[in-house]
């Protein structure tokens, strides 16, 4: 174990972010399937590329930043709103809306039933809209006393395996190649992690344009397997 990660801490983020915990994760896509479809990713090497956008310039980054300004904000109601309103102004389409709050909301209600704690109660009264994931994970994490830094490695690990494996299901590509791809995204998910240590809310931004064009365009595609 380290920075504090205890046996009981670990326990929990392998719960939270694991395949199985009830917040809908594998019906997403984060528009993979419409890049797929475009044939802009077709194989191994494609879908690396693109994930390691996703998490050092996209989505990815601004999540991390997001989780941890929210599990820094815990304890403080006024600076926890804050942080909840901008994560749910933030996202670039409705489709990405839908994937971070509907997620979101059921992470907190799973946990909120689960692993009780004060820091979700608190959320839920400093901030009526949307729960946003990031930030409902972060706020946990928070009140569960577990790591910063080993909180926020966990999350964007369950985020890129996620979108891993939606791209083991679209491209298609075989279970070898997807353990491959997931090993290769480890330094891109530690870069990010420690820029969002550092990074300020007014950071939050992004230069991985053609992810956010290709979440918008899904929402028109013909045929969809993925939300989002």
């Amino acid at each position: 174990m380290t920075e504090g990660l205890n046996a009981a801490g670990l326990y929990r983020l392998m719960t939270w972010l694991s395949p199985s915990y009830p917040v809908g994760a594998f019906s997403y896509s984060h528009g993979l399937e419409f890049v797929v479809e475009q044939e802009t990713v077709t194989d191994a090497a494609g879908l690396r590329s693109w994930l390691t956008d996703l998490l050092m310039l996209g989505s990815g980054r601004n999540d991390a930043i997001l989780f941890r300004h929210a599990f820094e904000a815990a304890e403080d109601p006024a600076a926890l709103a804050q942080v909840a309103a901008l994560a749910a102004a933030f996202a670039a389409s409705s489709e990405r809306q839908l994937e971070t709050a509907a997620q979101g909301r059921a992470f907190a209600m799973a946990t909120a039933d689960a692993w009780p704690c004060p820091a979700l109660d608190c959320l839920k009264a400093a901030w009526q809209g949307p729960l946003v994931y990031p930030v409902v994970v972060g706020v946990a994490a928070a009140g569960h006393g577990l790591p910063l830094r080993a909180s926020l490695h966990a999350f964007l690990h369950g985020f890129a395996a996620n979108l891993v494996s939606a791209g083991v299901r679209l491209v298609p590509l075989g279970q070898s190649d997807g353990q491959r791809v997931t090993a290769a995204l480890e330094p891109a998910i530690a870069e990010t992690v420690e820029a969002a240590l550092d990074a300020s809310l007014e950071d939050l931004g992004g230069a991985a344009v053609l992810a956010d064009l290709a979440a918008m365009k899904h929402e028109t595609q013909y045929t969809r397997l993925f939300r989002s």
